[in-house]
């Protein structure tokens, strides 16, 4: 039985190694941005497909181009851009700490935002970063954990992923 066009296949997408355009790396990294760029594919709306892809890859540009008619839609993307998940537990997943902090560096890292009930880290096989999940005493940690970590720049060339587990 074969697929249609379009049809999910139930697989889940494997994030590439490196992005071809700034716009392909924000789908991947930005959940609020890819899920505005599927609500404009699901109505056919492909201009404004196409001004989220311009404005993604050249800021600027696409504000002087698309400004004036398209000024709720750079909004909104701005907004998408800025979201991030609110932990609803006090379980987070991190990745992107430098691999030479050590598993305990990282710990002692995050143990300053607050207790650590469970603490589980290891080093990706892609690149030289730690990755893992922590169990923090309460939910508020969980919360200050992303507002810090989130998106952080470690000089490691990749911002932080710190998200809150269901």
């Amino acid at each position: 039985a074969g697929k249609m066009p379009g049809q999910s296949t139930g697989e889940k997408k494997k994030k590439p190694a490196s992005y071809s355009s700034k716009f392909e790396e924000a789908i991947w990294e930005k959940p609020f941005l890819a899920e505005l760029y599927d609500d404009l594919k699901a109505k056919g709306d492909h201009n404004a497909q196409n001004v989220v892809a311009e404005y993604m890859n050249d800021p600027e540009n696409a504000k002087a181009r698309y400004g004036k008619e398209y000024k709720r839609l750079i909004a909104d993307i701005n907004a998408a851009l800025a979201k991030v998940k609110e932990a609803t537990t006090p379980v987070i997943t991190f990745k992107g700490f430098p691999a030479n902090m050590g598993e305990m560096g990282c710990k002692m890292t995050l143990e300053a935002l607050g207790e650590i009930v469970e603490f589980e880290c290891s080093e990706s096989e892609d690149f030289p970063i730690l990755e893992g999940k922590v169990t923090f005493g309460d939910i508020d940690t969980a919360k200050k954990a992303i507002e810090q970590y989130n998106g952080m720049d470690m000089g490691m060339g990749q911002a932080l992923e710190i998200e809150s587990v269901e």
